[in-house]
């Protein structure tokens, strides 16, 4: 088993680990905290300190529930540390790829895309950690209580909450 492996210092297994969870985890972190680069250093982070907490890890939960439960601690953290934004209109447009989409549809769909950002920064950072999991990443109720260290019955009041708040922050798009 890896992670028997990895808190036996080995290398080689650890880095397996992280190739293996890397792609899911910076999904997650990518879906919470809106920007890929805060997501891939925020996954690194925690790459970091699970290394270093690895004789910690005690296996009652898998290894990639315990990974699910830093990169989320991390990226609760930068959330609550980020100071409010200016504007979504000042934001920086991603150029749109190239493909016989017609402008007004490109438009449309970046308009759609801004407002779910926005919508989500409404979000409370624990209610988006629980609904990026839930509805992005297709996790149980019960993965997610253990990931994020709460009651199965919290996980689901916070993505109903979520999902109230998107419904009518989104509201216009349907």
């Amino acid at each position: 088993m890896l992670s028997v492996r990895a808190v036996e210092g080995d290398e080689e297994a650890f880095a397996l680990l992280m190739r293996r969870h890397a792609p899911a985890l910076v999904r997650l972190a990518t879906g919470m905290l809106g920007s890929p680069v805060e997501a891939e250093d925020a996954v690194q982070d925690a790459f970091i300190s699970a290394w270093r907490r690895l004789p910690e890890f005690q296996r009652r939960s898998a290894f990639g529930t315990w990974m699910y439960r830093i990169v989320t601690n991390r990226c609760l953290n930068v959330l609550r540390a980020r100071k409010p934004v200016g504007p979504l209109d000042t934001a920086e447009d991603v150029p749109a790829p190239e493909h016989s989409v017609s402008p007004s549809r490109i438009a449309e769909s970046r308009d759609a895309m801004r407002a779910m950002r926005d919508a989500l920064d409404r979000l409370s950072p624990e209610q988006r950690a629980c609904w990026v999991l839930r509805e992005w990443d297709g996790r149980s109720y019960e993965f997610i209580a253990e990931a994020v260290g709460i009651t199965r019955e919290a996980v689901r009041a916070r993505v109903f909450r979520a999902r109230r708040c998107l419904t009518q922050a989104l509201g216009a798009w349907r």
